[in-house]
This record gives C-alpha cells, sequence and structure tokens, in this order.
C-alpha cells in the first residue's frame, strides 16, 4: 500500500513538473493592463479605462460615461479598490481567468475573476465577475 502511494505521488509530481498547470504561472502584460484599468477607475479617468474593455464591452456601454457609471455603481471595490493582489492566472474552458483579490473602502474583501482576450494591441479584459472573499484575518 505505501509503494502505491509512493507512485501515486510521484507520478503526481513528475507530471507537474513536465507540464505546469496555468493556474501556477504569471502573466505581467494581463496584471498591468487590469491594474493600468484599476489606476484609471481612481483617477476617475473612464476614457482611459474603456480602453481597457473588449470591444464587445465597449459596443455594449457605447461611451466612457456610461461604462464608468456601471462601474461605479455595480463594482464600487474594482472603482475605488483600497488593495489588490494577483492571485491565479486560470484557463477555464477555453478562457484565460484572471483571479484578483480585491479590498473595498470598508476592508471587505472580494475575489475579482477578469476574463481576458488577447485582441489587436494586446491583452483586454472581456468581463469581470465578483465574489464575496471568504472572511480574512488580517
Amino acid at each position: 500500500m505505501k509503494h502505491i502511494f509512493a507512485v501515486v505521488i510521484a507520478v503526481g509530481l513528475l507530471s507537474g513538473l513536465a507540464a505546469p498547470s496555468l493556474a501556477e504561472e504569471r502573466s505581467p502584460a494581463i496584471e498591468e493592463v487590469i491594474s493600468s484599468q484599476i489606476r484609471a477607475f481612481l483617477s476617475d479617468d473612464f476614457v482611459t479605462a474603456f480602453t481597457f474593455a473588449s470591444p464587445d464591452l465597449q459596443r455594449l456601454f457605447r461611451t466612457p460615461e456610461r461604462f464608468g457609471a456601471m462601474v461605479m455603481n455595480g463594482y464600487p471595490m474594482v472603482w475605488r479598490p483600497s488593495k489588490i493582489e494577483f492571485m491565479s492566472l486560470e484557463n477555464i474552458n477555453g478562457q484565460l481567468v484572471q483571479r484578483v483579490l480585491i479590498a473595498d473602502a470598508q476592508g471587505s474583501y472580494f475575489v475579482a475573476e477578469y476574463t481576458m482576450i488577447k485582441g489587436e494591441d494586446g491583452w483586454q479584459i472581456r468581463g469581470v465577475r465578483i465574489e464575496r472573499a471568504a472572511e480574512m484575518s488580517v
């Protein structure tokens, strides 16, 4: 029984070395796009923030002002985060999803899942899904 367990562990470790999971990799380019958009939100520069959105999102909201109003009203933790921390980058059903831990102004934590697409000019944000993070002690 111990030998089977050891073989399972060894195979798992070797397969991890041979093909590292995308969840363990980082993309400075994707992180920079998200960080740049958040910096633009912090300055209420909705024109710049809008440039990081995918063409589909731009068509949906049509103007930077409408986009900015949606973020202010629907995603205040993204509009005015007190802290952000990049977590895992994952391939979920063929889409790259960058998970970001965000603290809002009141100190509540959220996990933002940014779905990313590669456009002609680089990475763009296709959408964001937000969930309240499990209670965290600081």
